[in-house]
């Protein structure tokens, strides 16, 4: 074989081998069946508590070691995924120290803590008769495809998993709510869902897209303003716990994006979290730095991915409960079927040992003398009434007749059979009549679910529609710009050098040079903002300033005047206000809140002395110039040298009015 050959058959064998691992990993491990909303550790976890189910509580312990008959893995995956199940609070009921998902405190050791079903697993989730059966990955054991589920528990709990080029993640949703959309569904009329977390919190939904893959969900803590200087947190975001929550304030104080005097965690069996607050600082500012700087605002990603007819598929929370809803409805069915056969059987054959002893047939066998004719006689005198059965009668029915003991016989109650199978007559309209109104049956049986396990679960998590927290609004001013005119830096470091104004780290300034430049940067300790800078500022841009300039171009040039405004700008980007012509210089900067204020503004330029040159001063007001971007080059204002441009006095202004 050439060596051209091994490496296409290596490539071969390693394509191979990744393609079954990669399935491995979707289908065995990380991703949910829609069937019953379980990944495979999971149900198997399940199914050996159902195994060992007695009404009393399992050490974990033990609970993992009988999972490992059927899960191949390790015990403390199977133990982390089992207090994952008993902390959602639905289908296992537990004891002991199981952890807490607000602080993010870990369970006790499965040796010391305990679990068992909830009677609602235990009726939604099990059924040995409509079960699919497997071999276990030993041979030893069978353990089910997947559990006869009865509910959309995949929506309830929610899910997270990470696969090979997949992922998945499914919100929990409220469990009312999806009962009820489960009955829209049956009812063919439209329904909404959205999720709901144990840990509460204000959630922001509008860009959900049915759970799939680019919809978002925003996730808010509770904060509640109680004085000037406290704002207490009652609430946390999902996935978030006070501990991390708490860092990613901690964090974003020391980074200068928020100001607190200290803050307290008082979480037991609520959240309590205390914030203090500086005098001086807005509780309402405040509370909106603490959404956009830390962990008290997150933004969910949903991506709902489960394996649906052997292979994994995207389908939206809408299609997911509607599948659901059917499949409950199928399984129903199916349990009634299964019901209605057991009862037809049991009729047949308390009908069939009614006849057999109150018409004394048991007396023909009496002469027989081999099994043949023991059968024959008993077939011979149950011919007569073969027409009331409603299937055709078995030679195993008739050897169940011969096993009937005299005891029985001798004992035998014609009025209690008669009611038995009455009773058995009316069961079997009622399964019937069940069947014949499937939709109205399923119906019930979900409102049946709701008001007996509904209680205590209505939605804890507040919708609203609440917009994004713009940071440079509610950043805290925590630090001081400086400037160094003589050598061209500003900063909050140059605590020696001329003071500019309160700002932020997450602050842009802006600075114009004497060269003519302009830069917009982000504020630091210390940095360059051009030589002998004329005006440094703060720069905010819905403050819509104009700026008058008056300048020379190049060394030689005439001096124009211009009004204009920034607008858009590239941080760090050098901008020529003039030509860029080399020994340009800016002669008078100012800035103004307002066009009128800057319209009024006047000057006088002095001009240096030259031959047949009068006037060597004259006003100028910058209202003669519109104002334009900050491209435009401006009017001439003179063509002679200019000695200095300085403000027009009081007197000469008021002159001019």
């Amino acid at each position: 074989m050439s060596e051209a050959t091994e490496h296409v058959s290596l490539g071969e064998m390693y394509s191979d081998y990744f393609l079954e691992y990669a399935s491995y990993v979707i289908l065995e491990r990380a991703v949910p069946h829609l069937a019953d909303g379980l990944k495979p550790v999971q149900r198997r976890i399940l199914h050996a508590m159902r195994q060992m189910e007695d009404g009393r509580y399992n050490k974990v312990a033990n609970i993992v070691g009988d999972t490992m008959k059927y899960h191949p893995h390790g015990n403390t995956a199977i133990e982390d995924a089992l207090v994952g199940l008993g902390q959602k609070e639905l289908l296992i009921d537990t004891q002991g120290n199981w952890g807490n998902v607000l602080t993010g405190d870990r369970a006790a050791a499965g040796r010391y803590i305990e679990a068992r079903l909830t009677k609602f697993a235990l009726e939604v989730a099990f059924n040995p008769k409509t079960t699919v059966w497997m071999p276990s990955y030993d041979g030893r054991n069978k353990e089910p495809v997947t559990l006869p589920m009865k509910f959309p528990l995949l929506l309830a709990q929610g899910v997270e998993g990470i696969a090979v080029g997949l992922a998945c993640k499914i919100l929990p949703h409220n469990f009312i709510e999806l009962i009820d959309a489960c009955i829209a569904v049956l009812r063919k009329k439209p329904f909404e869902l959205f999720p709901d977390f144990l840990t509460a919190g204000i959630m922001d939904a509008s860009d959900y897209r049915d759970g799939l893959r680019g919809g978002k969900v925003r996730v808010r803590a509770r904060i509640e303003v109680e004085s000037k200087k406290l704002l207490r947190i009652t609430e946390v975001p999902f996935g978030v716990t006070t501990g991390s929550l708490m860092d990613s304030v901690v964090a974003a104080n020391e980074k200068g994006k928020i100001k607190i005097a200290k803050i307290e965690d008082n979480t037991a069996e609520f959240v309590e979290i205390l914030v203090h607050l500086p005098a001086g600082f807005d509780p309402e500012n405040t509370r909106d730095a603490l959404y956009a700087f830390t962990d008290c605002e997150i933004s969910l990603s949903p991506n709902s991915c489960v394996i649906a007819d052997g292979k994994p598929q995207f389908l939206g929370v809408a299609e997911l409960l509607k599948r659901c809803a059917l499949q409950t409805r199928e399984l129903l069915k199916l349990e009634l079927e299964i019901r209605l056969g057991e009862l037809q059987e049991k009729w047949h054959f308390s009908s069939l040992e009614k006849i057999f002893i109150e018409k004394r047939i048991y007396r023909d066998i009496e002469e027989c003398e081999t099994w043949v004719a023991v059968i024959a006689a008993i077939d011979k005198g149950l011919k007569p009434y073969k027409k009331l059965f409603k299937r055709k009668i078995t030679e195993e029915d008739i050897v169940r007749l011969t096993e009937i003991k005299i005891k029985r016989i001798s004992k035998y109650d014609k009025f209690r059979a008669d009611e038995e199978i009455k009773g058995l007559e009316g069961a079997m309209a009622e399964v019937e009549k069940n069947l014949k109104n499937l939709t109205r049956y399923s119906v019930r049986y979900y409102e049946q679910l709701k008001k007996s396990y509904g209680k205590g679960r209505e939605r804890k998590t507040e919708q609203a529609e609440f917009g994004k927290v713009d940071r440079t609004q509610v950043v805290a001013a925590t630090e001081t710009l400086y400037v160094d005119e003589k050598n061209g830096f500003a900063g909050w470091s140059l605590k020696k050098e001329r003071s500019i104004e309160k700002c932020s780290r997450l602050d842009d300034i802006i600075a114009f040079s004497q060269d003519g430049q302009m830069r917009v940067l982000k504020v630091a300790d210390k940095a360059f903002v051009g030589k002998r800078p004329v005006y440094v500022s703060v720069f905010r841009k819905d403050e819509n300033k104009i700026y008058s300039m008056i300048y020379r171009e190049g060394r030689d040039g005439a001096v124009l005047a211009k009004r204009f405004r920034v607008g858009g700008v590239t941080r760090d980007k050098i901008y020529e206000m003039g030509k860029g012509s080399p020994g340009s210089r800016v002669l008078y900067f100012a800035v103004h809140d307002t066009e009128a204020e800057s319209a009024e503004n006047m000057v006088l330029i002095h001009l240096k002395p030259a031959l047949r040159l009068r006037n060597v001063s004259r006003p100028f007001q910058f209202g003669e110039v519109a104002v334009k971007g900050r491209g435009a080059k401006g009017n001439i204002l003179t063509k002679h040298q200019v000695d200095r441009v300085v403000k027009a006095p009081k007197d000469l202004l008021e002159g001019i009015d």
